[in-house]
């Protein structure tokens, strides 16, 4: 299982979306006592690709709202692999790998150039703001995020 874990993700295998690529810079408020992005940056980091993919397919805080439901985190894996250090330029790549009734998978790279940082896999799960429990994910949201797919290929 460790080997499996190894390898870097394979986008072009499982991926329910396009890839979207987020860039961002390390700074100082990032950083722990040991000089490099503490692993709580790294977790925002992944978070924020997540949010700024959603508002590019036209999925933002409004729509959710609309919706009457919001992503939240079920679970996160991650696999720090290099550190990250203030005034450093990252791309972070992420994309959906698969949906089920209520959740997606998100696998999503932090990467330095050509080096990876850091893969994750989360599992996000679709909430009802009403009434706090997971709930269908409607087929327009699938529809966006297959449709950015779609564009991308083009």
């Amino acid at each position: 299982m460790l080997r499996a874990m190894e390898r870097s993700p394979e986008p072009a295998i499982a991926c329910a979306s396009a890839i979207f690529r987020h860039r961002m810079i390390v700074t100082s408020a990032d950083i722990d006592l040991l000089g490099h992005a503490s692993n709580v940056a790294y977790v925002r980091w992944i978070q924020d690709a997540a949010r700024a993919h959603s508002e590019h397919v036209g999925l933002g805080i409004s729509a959710y709202a609309a919706l009457g439901a919001v992503f939240v985190v079920r679970r996160h894996e991650i696999d720090y692999l290099r550190s990250a250090f203030e005034s450093d330029e990252l791309e972070i790549e992420t994309w959906i790998a698969s949906w089920s009734a209520a959740t997606s998978q998100r696998c999503t790279r932090i990467l330095r150039r050509d080096e990876e940082l850091a893969r994750a896999k989360t599992t996000w799960a679709l909430v009802s703001m009403e009434a706090g429990r997971p709930c269908r994910i409607p087929k327009q949201v699938r529809a966006a995020f297959f449709a950015a797919r779609a564009a991308a290929s083009e």
